[in-house]
């Protein structure tokens, strides 16, 4: 191949590159989901994560937890917008103080917390799972830690 045709070809599949990773009116800015990961079903008598997040901060005697955040999309791949994992979780709100998970069932939250433990503090109450590993929750007490635990059994108290 001549070094006029290779500066062609090579000219040629950077346009293409670069038209494919662009579209009129893209901007810096992330696309917004498609949904809201955070309106969930859940059945009768259930609470979503933000529920829990209401309670335990009513539970241990303050307004909020600190600047929750649904980062459901960190721990689900179909939030995520990827192939659905049996592994996903429903919901994930973040806050200043600690993180709260809420799974499908009681196997994969205590698979969660189980990974969880390997590189932080993680505990679990039937689907739902506590966590401190974001944010500045690494500096929250293990006093505080187990009074949002003994908060949640109080929610739950009969989960196991």
């Amino acid at each position: 191949m001549s070094t006029r045709t290779t500066a062609t070809a090579l000219i040629a599949t950077a346009a293409l590159v670069l038209t494919a990773c662009s579209s009129p009116g893209s901007s810096d800015e992330p696309a917004a989901p498609k949904h809201s990961p955070s309106k969930i079903w859940v059945a009768p008598g259930t609470l979503d994560a933000w529920q829990v997040a209401d309670k335990l901060a009513d539970e241990t005697g303050i307004a909020t937890l600190g600047n929750p955040t649904d980062d459901t999309a960190a721990c689900s791949d179909k939030a995520a917008g990827r192939k659905p994992s049996p592994d996903d979780c429903l919901q994930l709100v973040t806050t200043d103080t600690v993180s709260i998970y809420k799974f499908w069932d009681v196997v994969v939250a205590e698979h969660w917390a189980t990974e969880v433990r390997k590189t932080g503090n993680a505990m679990q109450r039937g689907g739902f799972v506590l966590a401190w590993n974001a944010r500045q929750q690494n500096l929250i007490g293990e006093d505080r830690r187990l009074e949002l635990w003994k908060a949640l059994v109080r929610v739950f108290p009969d989960e196991v």
